[in-house]
C-alpha cells in the first residue's frame, strides 16, 4: 500500500497440494489383479467412490480456510445497498460503518487495518493477515493518493470500501509474488480500510 510497501503473500488454499496424491489413489485403486475375490472387489469399489467424493469435496473445504477480512461474504453482497460517493478526484466509496468521533487532521498520524485487493478480489496487501495494524501520517504521501483522501473524511471505528483509480493508485505497479497477484502500473485497485486510533484526538474522545 506504500512506496516500496511491505507485501503479504496472498493465501493459498492447503488442499491444493493433495489433488496429485488424490488422483494417484484412484488410479491404484482401479487396477485390481486378475482373481481378485468378490468380496475385496467390493472393498476396492468402495474405497474409490470415497476418494471420488473426497476429491470433489476438496474446494469446498478449502472456502473454509478464506484469509481474514474486514468486509465478509456477507458484507459484499450487501454494499449494493450502501450509498456510493465519487468525489472530485475520482475516487469512489462506500462507508460500511460510519465511526464516530473526529476526522483525522492532515499531517496526524493514525493507526488502520487494511486488505488491498485487485477489482477481481484478489488480495495482494493486507494488515490482518501480516497481524498487526499500521501506522500512516496522512496527508503525508506516505500510502497511495486514493487511500490518504479517503481517511481525511473517516472517522475513529469507521470501515469503509475505497475503489481507487488507477491515477490514485500505483504508478509503477507492483510486481508478482509466490501466491500473490501483480498490480500493473496505474491500475485500478480496491481497499477495505478500517480506522481503528488517532493519537492525541482518540484519547481526547475517551476522556470526554
Amino acid at each position: 500500500m506504500v512506496a516500496g510497501t511491505l507485501v503479504q503473500q496472498a493465501f493459498v488454499p492447503a488442499t491444493a497440494s493433495a489433488w496429485p496424491q488424490r488422483r494417484a489413489r484412484v488410479v491404484c485403486a482401479a487396477q485390481q489383479p486378475e482373481g481378485t475375490s468378490r468380496r475385496a472387489a467390493l472393498q476396492q469399489a468402495a474405497g474409490l467412490a470415497a476418494t471420488l467424493l473426497l476429491s470433489r469435496a476438496a474446494p469446498a473445504l478449502a472456502d473454509d480456510d478464506a484469509p481474514p477480512a474486514l468486509c465478509d461474504a456477507a458484507c459484499v453482497a450487501d454494499l449494493d445497498g450502501h450509498e456510493r460517493v465519487t468525489t472530485a478526484s475520482g475516487l469512489q466509496y462506500v462507508d460500511i460503518v460510519k465511526g464516530s468521533g473526529a476526522s483525522p487532521p492532515k499531517g496526524y498520524q493514525v493507526t488502520v487495518d487494511y486488505v488491498a485487493m485487485t477489482p477481481e478480489g484478489r488480495v495482494f496487501d493486507s494488515s490482518l493477515e501480516k497481524g498487526y495494524p499500521y501506522q500512516i501520517r496522512v496527508g503525508a504521501g506516505q500510502v497511495v493518493a486514493g487511500l490518504d483522501e479517503a481517511l481525511l473524511t473517516m472517522q475513529t471505528g469507521g470501515v469503509r470500501r475505497l475503489y481507487i483509480p488507477g491515477n490514485l493508485a500505483f504508478p509503477k505497479g507492483l510486481p508478482a509474488a509466490a501466491g500473490r497477484p501483480r498490480v500493473a502500473p496505474s491500475s485500478p485497485v480496491v481497499f477495505d480500510v478500517k480506522l481503528l486510533y488517532i493519537p492525541g484526538i482518540s484519547d481526547a474522545d475517551a476522556d470526554e
